[in-house]
């Protein structure tokens, strides 16, 4: 019969605590090695202002900031791009969604220079001329604005929802704004303005496919 090791119950959590404080050492010195590699390798500006390009809405646009400065001050004060709004200024209430590559993002919590060679997209670039984004119809019928100041960011979510997901149902129209505050309680209007705009769309599509068919 095989010796069984004689293990007393201090031994095994000091034993315990000697790996798990070795596994903790050892990935705080691999991430300060990530770290000091990273700046490294980036060159640090500032605190001077720095001459940067954005591209916003499909233009180029110079402009001179500094480093501390968010996309949401660049875009309203150093562009005049005030359809962004800054509410809450701390990534809570998300009325400064804008979509960098396609994707919703808090303008107030981005630094102006991360979003350098980034495709930006505001509530201004939604539109084209005088006609409105279907999804800003659509809250303009369903009547789903009251002070306005969640408005831009609560249609750029719901815009880029129907972008990726051209027949969402309403749990789904939800998440998507789960992130925007309206304090005027316009949710079920949204949600309805939402669904309309994706219904409308999805019986285009059909009639389309309809009258293709009829063709061939």
């Amino acid at each position: 019969m095989a010796d069984v090791p004689n293990f007393s119950r201090r031994g095994f959590l000091k034993g315990a605590g000697v790996t798990a404080a070795t596994t903790v050492i050892e990935s705080a010195n691999a991430l300060a090695r990530e770290t000091k590699s990273a700046l490294s390798q980036d060159k640090a500006v500032g605190p001077d202002a720095v001459p940067i390009t954005l591209r916003i809405n499909g233009h180029e646009h110079a402009v001179t900031v500094e480093p501390r400065y968010t996309l949401a001050e660049t875009l309203r004060d150093n562009l005049g791009l005030t359809g962004t709004k800054v509410v809450c200024d701390r990534g809570s209430c998300s009325a400064c969604t804008v979509w960098i590559d396609k994707v919703p993002a808090l303008a107030c919590m981005t630094l102006a220079i991360d979003a350098v060679g980034r495709q930006i997209t505001t509530i201004e670039g939604l539109s084209h001329g005088d006609t409105m984004h279907a999804v800003q119809a659509a809250f303009v019928k369903h009547d789903a604005m009251q002070c306005g100041f969640c408005t831009p960011g609560m249609v750029m979510s719901c815009a880029a929802l129907l972008e990726r997901n051209p027949n969402p149902n309403l749990d789904e129209v939800k998440h998507a704004v789960s992130g925007n505050l309206c304090r005027c309680g316009t949710y079920p209007k949204i949600f309805a303005a939402t669904l309309d705009v994706a219904q409308h769309r999805n019986k285009t599509a059909d009639l389309v496919t309809l009258g293709k068919g009829r063709e061939a």
